[in-house]
């Protein structure tokens, strides 16, 4: 077994810091079984002491030095977890590396990536190396794919069996974009 059920990569950024803190507000998590990760080790800390502010447990939430940059770091990162989640954006940038440590030392993988070049990418160069080791790769897990996908799932039931399938979604808001989402869109 793992020494820990889930890893937080990523925790020091906007959505990371949201991540972290519904995990901690949800308490679902034993606190010593889950860690937030990044490459900064006195920003961990102060999103550790934030989450405290949330439940008093979280002080027994590990924190795990990680970079994209360095490959050991990730792979031990990934050693050490039944899952990561990573929150490191953009995607296409700063993401296959996550995947292939987590490919490489057996952890689950999952993101909330909303970029198919990346998506695309992952599935072409890891998912038969995934496969053999058991890793699930989960990519698209957030606002940017849900509405969209339940849509589609809602759409497909309501038509006949058989008939032809045509889907386009169209979402409007008025929220600025965080600093890595803005970034994927530039990229």
């Amino acid at each position: 077994t793992r020494e820990l059920d889930l890893v937080l990569f990523g925790a020091t950024g906007f959505t990371g810091g949201l991540v972290a803190e519904y995990l901690a507000a949800k308490g679902e998590l034993e606190p010593g079984r889950w860690a937030l990760a990044g490459r900064d080790a006195a920003k961990l800390e102060r999103v550790r002491l934030r989450l405290e502010g949330i439940d008093l447990r979280c002080e027994e939430v590990g924190l795990i030095e990680a970079d994209v940059g360095d490959a050991a770091s990730l792979r031990a990162m990934a050693r050490r977890a039944r899952v990561v989640i990573s929150t490191v954006g953009p995607y296409v940038r700063f993401g296959e590396p996550v995947v292939e440590a987590c490919v490489a030392e057996g952890a689950d993988y999952v993101d909330i990536t909303g970029e198919p070049a990346f998506v695309e990418r992952t599935l072409t160069k890891h998912a038969q190396a995934a496969e053999a080791a058991g890793v699930r790769v989960v990519s698209c897990c957030g606002f940017d794919s849900i509405p969209h996908d339940l849509g589609a799932w809602l759409c497909a039931r309501a038509l006949p069996e058989g008939a032809p399938k045509a889907v386009e979604g169209f979402v409007e808001g008025s929220l600025a974009p965080s600093g890595g989402s803005w970034q994927s869109v530039l990229d």
